[in-house]
């Protein structure tokens, strides 16, 4: 087993207030009372904690972890949560009567983890893939969202808190996923964030694989044109003001209102992805996957701006035949890619599992800090959902994790978990309680 801990954040009371080229700078800390800076109330918050719930709670802990802008570091650490929100954060504080204190002695909080690439959404294999078509941009994965399933239940034990869940990959659009929290008690109502959230591209590998009876089995070249094709007609239709149901959502993504995730792998797909997306469309774009090979562009994608969010591999070890296992992230980071993350493709990788992304990551060359914000506040900023959630500051959504050691060590055990300021998960005595 290797330690992956961060041993800079390991010292006690201290602060991350700026980040140099290895992400750290250390200030000293204080546990000194603060007075509590308190967010607006938000009425839409009270229906989001669970029955019974104190609507104030405030978390201690031995360390903080905001990883906000300035990557503060709080040890020891206090959070307080109001009507679901981030109402404090800082060094622990004396509190009102009112208010229900929790102290897990050896905690670390961390943001939820934000997967922007998952298929659990439907429990099982009812994800939406209709494969009669190359191009679907009129369907949405929304209706297959059953948030009490076991598998996001599983997904918010391992700390992930906010999911993006899309359709499959067999065709080259194969329409809209949905934006929502892990919280399998709430109803659809009660979990989603956004419906649609952003639209789902497939421009490489699986769309060339004849992945069912009636697929096409497209090159590359006809990839292209189908997709230029389809965008081109949204276009016509907003510049001549016709009303295309089929294409509306897709005018959306061509005006900057939603983004789209492209599944994309390879150096050449990759390339060619961003050229499309970002210089010919100026759609706010991300890649994801970008395996295999992928990262051999990373300097031209960070050139272009494209965000990465990478995954399930990580790692490259027979298309380069180097004589090495090249790790990709590290690889897309030094390159300096802008707000990397990672993904499970869930369950291609365990949902419970996305903090081993990072581990495994971080063992292979990248920087355990800049790994964790691949899990939290860089995928949030991808989305565009920064404002919410990926990091614990004042006025956000209060989707807070504690773990008994290092979020991206291996040996650590999620032990508390709020999404919305509601109690998801715990594990007490031995014991999982959901």
């Amino acid at each position: 087993m290797v330690a992956l801990s961060f041993a800079s954040l390991a010292l006690a009371g201290v602060a991350l207030t700026s980040a140099p080229s290895d992400g750290v700078a250390l200030t000293s800390g204080s546990s000194s009372t603060a007075a509590l800076e308190r967010a607006p109330a938000r009425q839409d918050d009270a229906s989001a904690r669970a029955a019974g719930e104190r609507a104030s709670v405030a978390i201690v802990v031995d360390k903080l972890l905001t990883v906000d802008g300035d990557d503060r570091v709080h040890a020891p650490g206090m959070l307080l949560i109001e009507d679901g929100r981030i109402a404090y954060v800082g060094p622990p504080t004396e509190t009102p009567a009112d208010v229900e204190r929790v102290t897990i002695r050896g905690g670390w909080a961390a943001p939820g983890f934000v997967d922007l690439h998952t298929h659990i959404h439907s429990g099982g294999f009812g994800d939406v893939n209709d494969m009669c078509r190359t191009v679907n941009p009129e369907l949405r994965a929304g209706a297959a969202l059953r948030p009490g399933n076991r598998r996001i239940e599983v997904a918010v034990s391992g700390g992930v808190t906010t999911l993006f869940g899309i359709p499959g990959s067999g065709t080259n659009i194969s329409g809209f996923g949905v934006l929502y929290k892990a919280k399998p008690a709430d109803g659809y109502d009660g979990c989603v964030v956004a419906d649609p959230g952003g639209m789902k591209v497939a421009q490489d590998s699986n769309p060339q694989a004849r992945a069912g009876d009636f697929a096409f089995g497209n090159t590359r070249a006809s990839m292209g044109w189908a997709l230029e094709d389809v965008c081109d007609r949204a276009l016509g239709a907003t510049r001549e003001g016709r009303r295309d149901p089929s294409l509306e959502n897709l005018q959306k993504v061509l005006s900057g209102e939603l983004p789209v995730i492209i599944h994309t792998a390879g150096s050449e797909g990759v390339i060619n992805t961003a050229r499309m997306w970002k210089v010919k469309y100026g759609t706010r774009c991300f890649i994801s996957h970008g395996s295999f090979d992928g990262w051999k562009v990373a300097p031209a994608i960070a050139a272009l701006g494209v965000p990465v969010n990478h995954g399930p591999r990580t790692m490259d070890f027979y298309s380069s035949r180097n004589g090495r296992i090249n790790g990709s992230a590290a690889e897309f980071t030094a390159a300096g890619v802008p707000l990397f993350s990672l993904n499970t493709d869930s369950s291609v990788m365990p949902q419970e599992e996305f903090f081993l992304q990072a581990s495994m990551s971080a063992r292979l060359g990248a920087d355990p800090y800049q790994m964790l914000r691949a899990l939290t506040i860089h995928p949030a900023q991808t989305f565009g959902i920064d404002d919410r959630v990926g990091s614990l500051e004042v006025g956000k959504d209060a989707d807070v994790v504690v773990f008994d050691g290092d979020p991206i060590d291996p040996r650590s055990r999620v032990l508390r978990v709020w999404v919305d300021g509601a109690v998801q998960y715990e594990f007490v005595r031995g014991k999982q309680r959901f």
